[in-house]
């Protein structure tokens, strides 16, 4: 059985997983209307101002992955328009970049949805190799090929892949009860909780 990652936002897991699965907010969509994306991680590491290996994991990702690039630094643009567009035509979903980009009208021109920590026109070298789909840590998250990233306007999760059913399973099933809950209903909860935390808090 199959799974929609998308069915649910990344408020939806932040209620079933810890912070240390949340990027940095540094790392966030570069437009206003940047669509929101899931699918499974292909990890990319880089050099400092070199961007070798992402050029290179367009043509190696699989169709449906999200790449996923620790850039290192903001020194640098590690991908721009002609790259955005031809990984869009081999199938892959967007770029999740600890890092910077350029040509950022194209991209939004051709909606390809790119989440990084913002625009500088400089290219990089393409000198320095690493070996593609081994695991970083992009944003503070420590991610692995085959995790499951969810980005949308509210910030980026990577649910790791072992657990990434049991984790959608419960985020559902809690969104489910909230969604059907009325508003009166979830205040006299709300106000229930509150007290309770506030007689611990004194107590503390």
């Amino acid at each position: 059985m199959k799974y929609d990652f998308s069915e649910l936002a990344t408020t939806d897991y932040g209620n079933v997983l810890g912070r240390e699965q949340f990027f940095d907010l540094s790392i966030n969509a570069l437009w206003h209307k940047t669509p929101q994306i899931s699918g499974p991680a292909y990890t990319v590491q880089l050099a400092s101002g070199d961007n070798l290996m992402l050029h290179s994991a367009i043509y190696n990702a699989p169709q449906g992955s999200i790449v996923v690039v620790d850039g290192v630094d903001c020194d640098y643009a590690v991908a721009g328009g002609n790259v955005c567009a031809v990984a869009k035509k081999h199938g892959i979903k967007g770029f999740i970049i600890d890092g910077v980009i350029r040509d950022l009208g194209e991209i939004i021109d051709m909606n390809f949805p790119v989440y990084a920590k913002g625009v500088f026109p400089v290219p990089g070298q393409k000198k320095q190799f690493f070996e593609l789909g081994t695991p970083i840590v992009c944003g503070g998250v420590h991610v692995c090929t085959g995790d499951i990233i969810v980005a949308d306007r509210e910030g980026i999760v990577s649910i790791p892949q072992a657990t990434a059913v049991d984790v959608y399973q419960k985020a559902k099933a809690r969104w489910q009860d909230e969604s059907e809950m009325q508003l009166s209903d979830w205040e006299a909860n709300h106000q229930m909780k509150i007290r309770h935390a506030i007689d611990a808090a004194k107590k503390s």
